[in-house]
């Protein structure tokens, strides 16, 4: 089932969505494992940050995240699930893609070598200059410091 996820014959809009949710999910769980500590914190951070991104419910939310824990376990990379977001994510906005993974890194008070460096290796297959990554860092941590 989980191979043939992004395949699934669905309308278009439908799809792009799904897709996007899903990539955007596997991403953002990849980089709370990195630190070989997923906690329920950086849990609830995720469900949170799907909701706000894609304006659903908090239980929408969830299933998204628990369909992309499984992917993200089975994937051997992450490059497909970049690919898919720079598919539906404009250049000048993965800024904000670099944001949510920062708040996921920071959200438990520890920025460990392995977050650092997934961030590193997320920012150029998205398109993002090691610049903007930075930028996006100091300006969720303002958030974290607050």
């Amino acid at each position: 089932m989980l191979k043939n996820f992004f395949f699934k014959n669905k309308d278009a809009k439908d799809s792009k969505e799904q897709d996007e949710r899903h990539a955007l999910a596997v991403i953002l769980i990849s980089v709370a494992r990195s630190d070989w500590e997923y906690t329920l914190i950086e849990a609830s951070r995720i469900d949170s940050i799907l909701q706000k991104r894609f304006s659903i419910t908090g239980e929408e939310a969830q299933k998204i995240r628990h369909l992309a824990e499984e992917l993200e376990e089975q994937a051997t990379d992450l490059v497909r699930f970049t690919k898919i977001v720079k598919k539906f994510v404009p250049l000048e906005q993965r800024t904000d893609i670099i944001e949510v993974l920062w708040e996921v890194v920071l959200t438990d008070g520890v920025r460990d070598d392995g977050e650092n460096s997934l961030l590193r290796m997320l920012g150029p297959l998205l398109g993002v200059t090691d610049r903007e990554i930075a930028f996006s860092r100091q300006k969720v941590n303002k958030t974290f410091d607050t």
